[in-house]
Parts: structure tokens; sequence; C-alpha cells
């Protein structure tokens, strides 16, 4: 048997590279940051890790500065210290943007990651360039709703609600034709430790932007799936008709994962709002 001594300085490659902080390990992904390209930066949404974004990174790849990653107690990433709030998550975040060296960044959130952009961009304007708001709002849910969701995963487990939350996810025709990936989206979404998973809800359940989102002064991308289940498109416009300026756009037929059902229209968009801002 042959046993290789691996040391942590090489696990910062594109592949597998790792931010430390106080508490926690976050795993990310980069692609070759430029100086002469726009830089991306991604946070994913509650029971997710950052393959959701595989896809439409791939179509982005050859135009832009890319950063994904799991957000903590999702995915490769540790837990922490809980209990958390929409701001842990978005200091993570600012704290990797600043170890990456970069700045004037564009700041693509879905569901709890739109909150997490906004929080981003209230605490560290200099960092976001612009934002785009996916799926989310400047508040989602209401406390009994994120209590109840606690409760049921607290006693009988996060797969218990898991046919629930897929149907939020994704638009019937998913459901019908893709039965294979949307297995493999129920397994991503279920592996998520409960503990994680309750933190998240209540980081959801106590965060309310809604007196903020008027002081958003970078232009601002709000885009949600005509059949999204968790945050309709009534509840993301009315987050965008706060936003001065901002754009709002609905993706046809699609659920609370656009990026997963659609992802070259998803990239098409992020595409365009980008380079309106050059």
């Amino acid at each position: 048997i042959l046993l290789f001594y691996i040391p942590i300085a090489a696990c910062q490659s594109d592949a597998m590279a790792i931010l430390l902080r106080h508490d926690a390990i976050i795993h990310y992904r980069k692609n070759s940051l430029r100086k002469d390209r726009q830089t991306l930066v991604f946070v994913n949404s509650l029971g997710t890790d950052f393959r959701i974004w595989d896809e439409v990174t791939e179509m982005l790849n050859a135009d832009f500065n890319l950063v994904v990653h799991d957000k903590r107690g999702h995915g490769l990433s540790d837990l922490g210290n809980s209990p958390h709030t929409v701001e842990t998550y978005a200091q993570d975040l600012a704290a990797l943007i600043d170890h990456l060296k970069i700045s004037s960044v564009i700041a693509v959130g879905l569901s709890v990651g739109g909150l997490v952009v906004q929080a981003l961009a209230a605490a560290r304007p200099e960092l976001v360039r612009a934002l785009v708001i996916s799926n989310s709002a400047a508040k989602i849910g209401t406390a009994e709703m994120w209590a109840a969701r606690v409760g049921a995963v607290q006693s009988k487990g996060l797969s218990s609600i898991a046919e629930g939350i897929l149907e939020r996810w994704f638009s019937k025709s998913f459901h019908v034709n893709k039965p294979n990936d949307l297995a493999l989206y129920r397994n991503m979404l279920v592996r998520t430790s409960g503990e994680a998973y309750v933190a998240c809800c209540e980081a959801l359940r106590d965060a309310d932007y809604l007196h903020r989102a008027s002081s958003i002064k970078v232009p601002t991308l709000c885009i949600v799936g005509e059949h999204d289940g968790a945050t309709p498109p009534a509840l993301v416009q009315d987050t965008a008709h706060r936003i001065a300026g901002s754009h709002f756009e609905l993706m046809a037929g699609l659920g609370h994962l656009p990026c997963i059902e659609d992802p070259r229209g998803y990239a098409n968009l992020l595409k365009t709002f980008a380079e309106k801002l050059t």
C-alpha cells in the first residue's frame, strides 16, 4: 500500500480550495482570475452546494472571473459555531473576496444567497459593483413558517420534508422529464446536515432587509422563475420595486432553481447584465 502525504498548500488549487475562517473551513472554487475581466461570485441556496452553478459557470468561464463557494454548513464547508445570521454568511463571503484580493464584484445570490449578497452590499459596499438577487427577496417567509420547518427537521429529519421542498424547487416539467436529475438533487438536499439546515432556516427567519432595499445604489438584477414555489414572482418583483433602477427578469416555465433548469438562459441573463456594466 502506497501512502501519499499532501500538504494543505496543495489544496489551494482551482479544484479544491480552502479558506480558513476563525471557526470554519470554507470550501471554494475559482477559475484563473484575470485583471482584464469582470468577476462574478456566487452564493448557493438553502440545502444545496456550489454544484448548482456548474453548468452556468461552464458557459461563462471564457469571459469572466468566477468564484463559487459552499456557504458554511453546506457542501464541504464547516458549519462553525451556531447560531448564524445572514450577516455571518456575508462575512464569510467578504473574507473570501479579501482573501482572493479582488473587489468590484458582481455578487450573485440565489434564495438565501440573495439575502447574503444584500448583506454584503450593506456591510462592505466597496466590494460590490453590482448585485444579482435571484429567486430571493428583501425578506423571505414568516417566523411561523420557519418555526414549522425547523420543528419538522428536528423531530422527523430533513427527508420528511424533502418532497415538498423539491416541488418548490423545480417546475412540474422538470419533475416529469428529468426524474434522475431530480433524484440527485434530492440526495444533495437530504445529505445536508439537519443542524446546518436548521441554522440557515433560523438565519432566514431573522433576516429582514425590507427597509434597507431602497439604500441599494449599485446596478441590480432580480431574477425569478415563473413557477417558483419558494419565492414567488410577486415577492421578488416587490423587492425589485424597492431598489431604484433595478431590472426584473421572469424566467418562463421555471421553478426556484432556474440555474439548474435552464442554465443557458440563466447564463445569458448574467452575461447581458454584466456587459451593460462595462
